[in-house]
């Protein structure tokens, strides 16, 4: 049994990791979007397909698995949803900006009416495997795979983490510790801790009121997945739903979330958020800014969607609100550390202030030590962090008796002896 890395070992992006013995299954397909559009270093054939959750870095380059083969994908229900809305977007962007789509609307298709959607704790057989889904507490759907394999000579359990957060989010009770043979663990923030959730939520309160008591436009950029529903929540739990506009993807993603209840935490919370909110179509932005308003749309690193619509628009008594990860090469990076961004007509200096938050659904260095002790695996595998994070983070698991591996891009390790 061997594990192959086509991507997201040693950096963040194009999660692909390949599970070899009698039959290959390949754990997440994404790209890589920080500045370019990266890939897997190749498309191998497959038996099976699981994804953990509908975000790019992990179902981006998905359909392509599809060329040759008619495999089965396994993953959750709102992550068929809500990685079919990004698939398509992605294919809707390559029309409308004039390149060769990765893939084509057939392997999309193809992807879609292979999938078998599992709930949690649900375990399903392939082969000699038995395949089970636990709550990742990342976004909606977002599953840890449990992959076991039972043989004459030993029961093996290998874990795949996919993102994870352990502490609760408004929507999200937190990840589930499933024991392991072998872990193969995100670490994204390896080496970091995230401020506490509750002293943020305070501070981007009254910073979103003092905000409407000026008569301003509080624009929030956000990823149409995960992040716009829980800010969504965050502002009802307040009593601000019935001031906030939603736009671009996030429509229909919040929607998405909302119908499949079972797979989020306090769903009546969304609901009736979405009952007070507004979401607005195109024809209808000129009107959000004519008074104090708040404005949750996409795209969350401005590059791209309605939230540009908006930014260069807003009146004096405004304020931009950035509550995720900023990657390199985005205006949203650009607009943090240098007060502009870039545009089809150029380098456009935003005037507006800016107020940076850290809401990440990721788990900090903290609770990913916890998961790893919790998990008790033999070995532990680091992907999905950048190298100097990941190799600093393998050196202090094995610090604490673990045998851990931080692999490169296109490196395999042996599972067996």
């Amino acid at each position: 049994m061997i594990l192959k890395f086509h991507g997201g070992a040693q950096e963040v992006g194009r999660s692909s990791i390949l599970l070899k013995d009698e039959r290959s299954i390949m754990m997440d397909f994404g790209v890589k979007l920080d500045g370019k559009t990266e890939y897997p270093i190749d498309v191998p054939k497959v038996d099976a397909f699981i994804l953990s959750h509908a975000h790019l870095d992990h179902s981006g380059y998905a359909p392509a698995l599809y060329e040759m083969s008619h495999v089965p994908t396994f993953g959750t229900k709102p992550t068929l949803e809500l990685s079919t809305l990004l698939l398509e977007d992605s294919l809707s962007i390559a029309r409308k900006e004039h390149f060769k789509p990765p893939f084509h609307r057939r392997q999309l298709n193809l992807l879609r009416n292979s999938f078998v959607d599992l709930n949690y704790h649900k375990p399903v057989k392939f082969g000699k495997f038995d395949i089970e889904l636990h709550d990742a507490g990342h976004i909606s759907g977002s599953a840890i795979t449990l992959i076991e394999r039972a043989n004459a000579k030993e029961n093996r359990r290998i874990v795949y983490t996919g993102d994870f957060k352990l502490e609760p989010q408004t929507l999200h009770r937190g990840a589930e510790i499933v024991k392991s043979d072998v872990l193969i663990t995100e670490a994204t923030y390896a080496g970091r801790e995230h401020p506490e959730r509750n002293k943020e939520i305070a501070r981007l309160i009254d910073e979103v009121e003092e905000v409407l008591d000026r008569g301003g436009n509080a624009l929030i950029p956000v990823f149409a997945v995960g992040r716009a529903q829980e800010m969504l929540a965050i502002l009802y739990q307040n009593g601000l739903a019935g001031s906030t506009y939603v736009d671009g993807m996030a429509r229909e993603a919040t929607k998405i979330v909302a119908r499949n209840p079972r797979f989020i935490d306090n769903s009546s919370i969304l609901s009736k958020a979405i009952e007070e909110a507004e979401f607005v179509q195109a024809r209808e932005r000129p009107s959000v800014l004519k008074g104090p308003s708040i404005i949750l749309t996409t795209a969350g690193m401005l590059q791209g969607g309605p939230v540009l619509n908006y930014i260069s628009r807003l009146n004096s008594n405004s304020r931009i609100f950035i509550t995720g990860y900023q990657a390199e090469d985005t205006n949203g990076r650009s607009l943090v550390e240098n007060g502009h961004i870039n545009t089809e007509d150029g380098k456009v200096r935003i005037g507006t202030p800016v107020s940076v938050y850290d809401f990440s659904a990721h788990a900090g260095n903290t609770d990913l030590l916890r998961y790893v002790r919790g998990s008790a695996p033999n070995t532990v595998i680091c992907v999905h962090s950048d190298e100097e994070c990941a190799k600093a983070f393998v050196e202090e698991i094995r610090g604490e008796g673990f045998d851990a591996f931080a692999p490169k891009v296109g490196e395999t390790i042996k599972l067996d002896g």
